[in-house]
């Protein structure tokens, strides 16, 4: 890896990073051979890269006007006479701050553009299919087909009927432990009861979350409440992230995430906004 020649293709899009030797955590043990995340001085935001000694790391493209880059991570695959492994990364800036998204590996991504379409949930794509004009405009964050902020895309969803009762004011939607997107009504349709606290974010079934209290019954006051996981859900009003321009959502959207979490290079990003 040449780590100068990857500097400065983030020096073009007006941002610093930094590259040092991957330090193994035993809390959060690599997946592979680079670690990224955005870290922070008295100089502001940088992308911090952790990398072991053998790393193979690349550039497939640099976009400076849109101040995105596209890496490549290549290594080893695990079983011989196979295919190296390429996981791919995003890293840019979006609104006010720099991030880093894994890409699908099934997605056939070389460009910035590509990396972005892929990110896209399916259903926004679907409902792209057949429509005309410049595909820069259909990465923008506000189109006809959606609204995004962050990792969320609204869709709009006028038809929808919702039960007046079950709707929900002032809820977070996030993924994982990162900061919440709050929104001003909130409405979920169908899913799986999970319950909830500050040290399973994620959420446990119902299966186990009474294996865990009959295991520790001191966990029952950990502050748990119920939510469901994987539903349909709706939003409308303001939608506020202090990361993100705030946005007015008219009429019920439908919320849907990026693809980030279908990567396996997410395994190697360390940001969560």
């Amino acid at each position: 890896m040449d780590a100068t020649h990857i500097k400065t293709k983030f020096e073009k899009l007006g941002a610093r990073a930094t590259i040092r030797p991957l330090v193994r955590n035993p809390w959060r043990p690599a997946a592979g051979p680079v670690v990224i995340d955005i870290g922070h001085d008295r100089h502001g935001e940088f992308f911090d890269i952790q990398a072991a000694d053998d790393a193979d790391v690349e550039v497939l493209d640099v976009q400076p006007r849109d101040r995105h880059l596209l890496l490549m991570v290549r290594r080893a695959a695990e079983r011989p006479h196979q295919p190296d492994i390429k996981d791919k990364l995003l890293c840019g800036h979006d609104e006010r701050h720099w991030f880093v998204a894994g890409i699908p590996e099934k997605a056939p991504v070389s460009t910035v553009v590509t990396a972005k379409e892929a990110l896209k949930p399916d259903l926004v794509r679907s409902r792209e299919q057949g429509k005309r004009g410049k595909r820069s405009k259909r990465l923008r964050r506000k189109t006809d087909v959606f609204i995004r902020q962050g990792e969320w895309f609204f869709i709009p969803a006028p038809g929808i009927r919702v039960n007046e009762k079950l709707i929900l004011p002032h809820e977070p939607i996030r993924r994982g432990g990162g900061k919440p997107h709050m929104c001003e009504q909130l409405y979920r349709d169908g899913g799986t009861t999970v319950y909830v606290c500050s040290r399973h974010p994620n959420g446990l079934t119902g299966d186990e979350y009474r294996k865990l209290l009959k295991e520790d019954p001191a966990a029952a006051k950990w502050g748990w409440r119920t939510m469901a996981r994987n539903p349909v859900v709706y939003v409308r009003g303001k939608i506020t992230h202090p990361d993100h321009a705030t946005i007015r959502l008219d009429g019920w959207h439908r919320v849907e995430m990026n693809t980030e979490n279908r990567s396996r290079a997410m395994a190697s990003v360390a940001f969560l906004d």
